[in-house]
């Protein structure tokens, strides 16, 4: 492709504005009433499998809903208190912000402690948000005690409390009637099929400048001032006939450097993008070279199980000799030896250099996160590398890797059943996880591997 050329995809539109995600539902309460139960009780036939594993961020901000066909993006926040230090203020801020983004907020309340002052001071600011909220008395298990607990949040002034147990699974069906009818009239609710790309990287490493190179017009803002983008932004477009969803974030920076409330927000936020795509491209800035921040960054979507792509951008104002793209790369290889998976491009945002190689192998890596062997071939392929290279022992004891399969896709995850969990040694686990590639490359998705004893 020339440099110059521009990508011409079929855009989405609507009205000329950026295409909105679903509707967003926020859980918001004091500490310790129940509201990460609550959260994982909504969304946990989706994270079910990924959740556990190690090295996976358990404290989920953003999951997926769904109840009537419905589909809507829930927000885990943290509890306010009303003390004041510097974690608490963040994390009350961060609750009101997530507040002030959603369409529907569920208030969780303890219908066994009671009514707080803490609640009634967290009423008082709902109620200045002006936004539909859903009073939820949670860790309420028996219908016999119902009316005393309602009567005491009555005083709240929201209305009359759904009781419900986010541990039990007690009307939670009828807590969720409550949040759907809340919904704008003009909202999205269908299931989002698109693949999401999320665009990560350090401030002004030229992500924005990316987005509106791909769509062809300036659909996002672009300065060299670092940190002008502070939400996460969605896009539609097709492309091959494939509906994609790009997703633009602000600029990740050292925690140290994170001084404006906002930005801290921006922050979250985009932490929160990397989970929901389905691909995250990695932006480093080919003039810069490789930093700490961006393995860090590169580590996080790692951690969460997500796609990789590693795009060198500002390729074009890199001095070349014979062999510098090959140097770049390698140095990339050895700064990250933990995305030995993942693809590389070389592009330039600014003249569109390889940009369709770029959206190319998007596809490419969405295709491999669903890609599913079966239990026949899995196994064949564990025989044969036990035949190559043994299973490690301890004290006599050899790991006996008794058979296998793919349960899950996107990402893949496989569970191995063993006699001894804790003599699959970490080299050996690598090792079976390259035969798994050689055979069949799961290019740019990290694969999974979960050993069970027999018992379990």
């Amino acid at each position: 492709m020339a440099d110059s050329e521009t990508i011409n995809p079929r855009i989405e539109r609507n009205q000329g504005e950026i295409l909105m995600n679903k509707p967003i539902v926020a859980i918001v309460g004091r500490p310790n009433v129940g509201k990460s139960t609550l959260f994982n009780r909504i969304t946990r036939a989706r994270t079910a499998i990924v959740e556990g594993q190690p090295g996976v961020t358990r404290d989920r901000i953003y999951g997926e809903g769904e109840w009537l066909n419905k589909h809507f993006t829930l927000i885990d926040t943290g509890g306010i208190d009303s003390e004041d230090d510097v974690i608490t203020r963040q994390v009350r801020f961060q609750a009101m912000v997530a507040v002030e983004q959603a369409d529907v907020v569920i208030f969780v309340v303890d219908g066994r402690s009671g009514l707080t002052g803490i609640d009634e001071e967290i009423a008082d600011i709902l109620r200045r948000h002006d936004k539909p909220v859903i009073l939820t008395a949670n860790k309420v298990e028996s219908a016999m005690s119902s009316w005393e607990v309602a009567v005491d949040f009555y005083r709240l002034g929201l209305g009359e409390p759904i009781l419900i147990s986010a541990e039990h699974g007690r009307n939670i069906g009828d807590l969720l009637d409550a949040v759907v009818e809340s919904f704008p009239e003009d909202a999205d609710t269908t299931e989002d099929d698109s693949l999401k790309i999320a665009i990560v990287g350090r401030p002004n490493v030229g992500k924005s400048s990316l987005v509106n190179k791909l769509l062809g017009e300036e659909r996002v803002i672009v300065s060299e001032i670092a940190g002008t983008t502070r939400d996460a932004i969605d896009t539609k477009f097709s492309y091959k006939d494939q509906d994609l969803t790009l997703i633009d974030t602000a600029g990740l920076r050292r925690r140290s450097k994170v001084e404006e409330d906002l930005e801290y927000y921006s922050v979250v936020r985009t932490l929160g993008a990397v989970e929901r795509s389905d691909v995250t491209v990695v932006m480093i800035d080919g003039t810069e070279g490789l930093t700490e921040q961006d393995k860090k960054i590169a580590g996080y979507a790692h951690e969460k199980g997500r796609g990789i792509i590693i795009a060198v951008n500002k390729w074009d104002l890199v001095p070349k000799e014979t062999n510098t793209m090959r140097d770049f790369e390698r140095t990339l290889r050895e700064g990250l030896l933990f995305l030995s998976y993942a693809p590389i491009v070389f592009i330039s945002a600014l003249t569109g250099q390889r940009l369709t190689n770029l959206l190319d192998l998007s596809l490419d890596v969405h295709e491999a996160r669903h890609m599913r062997i079966s239990t026949g071939r899995f196994n064949e392929i564990l025989q044969d590398a036990m035949a190559m290279n043994q299973p490690p022992s301890d004290k006599g004891v050899r790991l006996r890797i008794f058979y296998g399969s793919q349960v899950q896709v996107n990402p893949p995850v496989f569970v191995l059943h063993v006699n001894r969990k804790d003599l699959m040694h970490f080299s050996y686990q690598r090792y079976l996880e390259n035969r798994i590639r050689q055979e069949y490359g799961f290019m740019g998705t990290p694969i999974m591997l979960i050993t069970k004893e027999r018992d379990e």
